[in-house]
C-alpha cells in the first residue's frame, strides 16, 4: 500500500516556474517507479515523466520535455517536479503515482495515486 500526497501547485504566468513535490507513505518506496501525470476538465490524464527505482532512468512527454525535470529522493520518501518555462497549456490538476514497474508511461499501469495539486498558467 502507498499513500502519495502533492504539493507545491499554485498560479504562475507563462514563463514562470513551480516545483511540484510528492510525499509517500510507504515502507518500500524505492520499490516503485514514480510518475507524475496531468489532467484538464474533458480530457484524459496526461503522462508528464516518470523516473525508475533508482532515479536513473527517466522518461518525459513530448510538450514537456527540455522544461521539466523529475527527481527523487529514496530516503525522503519523495518525488519531485520541476517546471520551467511553464505555458498556458501546462494548465491542470498534476497526478502523482506509484508503479510495481520499473518505468511506465501509461495511467493504467500505475498502482496509486494521490489525490492531485491544480497549476494554473495564465498567458
Amino acid at each position: 500500500q502507498v499513500q502519495l500526497a502533492e504539493s507545491g501547485g499554485g498560479l504562475a504566468q507563462a514563463g514562470d516556474s513551480l516545483t511540484l513535490f510528492c510525499s509517500a507513505v510507504t515502507n518500500s518506496f524505492e520499490n516503485y517507479g514514480m510518475g507524475w501525470f496531468r489532467q484538464v476538465p474533458g480530457k484524459e490524464r496526461e503522462f508528464v515523466a516518470c523516473i525508475s527505482w533508482s532515479g536513473t532512468h527517466k522518461l518525459y512527454g513530448d510538450s514537456v520535455n527540455g522544461r521539466f525535470t523529475i527527481s527523487r529522493d529514496n530516503a525522503k520518501r519523495i518525488i519531485g517536479l520541476q517546471m520551467n518555462n511553464l505555458k498556458p497549456d501546462d494548465t491542470g490538476v498534476y497526478y502523482c503515482a506509484a508503479s510495481r514497474f520499473l518505468i511506465k508511461t501509461t495511467a493504467p499501469e500505475y498502482d496509486y495515486w494521490g489525490q492531485g495539486t491544480q497549476v494554473t498558467v495564465s498567458s
